[in-house]
């Protein structure tokens, strides 16, 4: 069985999806969640899933206690569920082509240094664009600027606020994210 390890930083909506789109598989299996916050969401889910969670601090993730971590486990892939602070090279290097990340716009657009979450959807909307969507990528060394694995658009014309655009996105995600991983996987066995 194939062993995925996911990071996250808020709430875990994502990663509680992917957790969840596992189970009832032979194929993979959620081994761990890490997060950077102590106060994340993500930990309350993960104890009500039953996965293992870590948290650790930037020194840890920059200094190489992660990825000791990580060599313990051997994950087969590296998802980055809402994961905020940009990944460290060392890691990349050591699991190049099994880290993948999920953004909340379509790739190349609204990419890059604080372009997470809100700020992606509010520049969206501030630019009146007719539509948006997810794009799930291989992270490299640069924010948002490995290879595109997948994306879906979806039309936003009908929206008025950011929230109503991250409401959109949010059933993009949810839908396409564990599936998308399960290709992944399958793909690499």
């Amino acid at each position: 069985m194939k062993k995925i390890v996911l990071f996250a930083s808020g709430s875990g909506s994502n990663a509680e999806k992917i957790v969840l789109h596992f189970k009832t598989k032979e194929l993979a299996k959620v081994v761990e969640i890490f997060t950077n916050n102590p106060n994340a969401k993500v930990l309350e889910r993960a104890k009500n899933l039953n996965v293992p969670a870590q948290i650790f601090n930037r020194q840890e993730l920059n200094e190489g206690k992660v990825l000791d971590k990580l060599k313990e486990i051997q994950p087969d892939l590296i998802v980055l569920a809402g994961f905020l602070w940009k990944f460290p090279e060392h890691i990349i290097k050591e699991y190049p082509n099994k880290i993948i990340n999920i953004h909340p716009a379509l790739l190349p657009n609204y990419g890059g240094k604080g372009m997470y979450g809100m700020n992606v959807h509010q520049s969206v909307l501030n630019n009146k664009e007719k539509e948006t969507g997810i794009t799930i990528h291989f992270v490299n060394e640069h924010y948002d600027e490995g290879g595109i694995i997948f994306q879906k658009a979806v039309n936003i014309e009908d929206c008025q606020t950011a929230e109503e655009i991250a409401d959109k996105i949010h059933i993009l995600e949810h839908h396409f994210f564990p599936e998308v991983i399960e290709k992944l996987i399958t793909h690499n066995s």
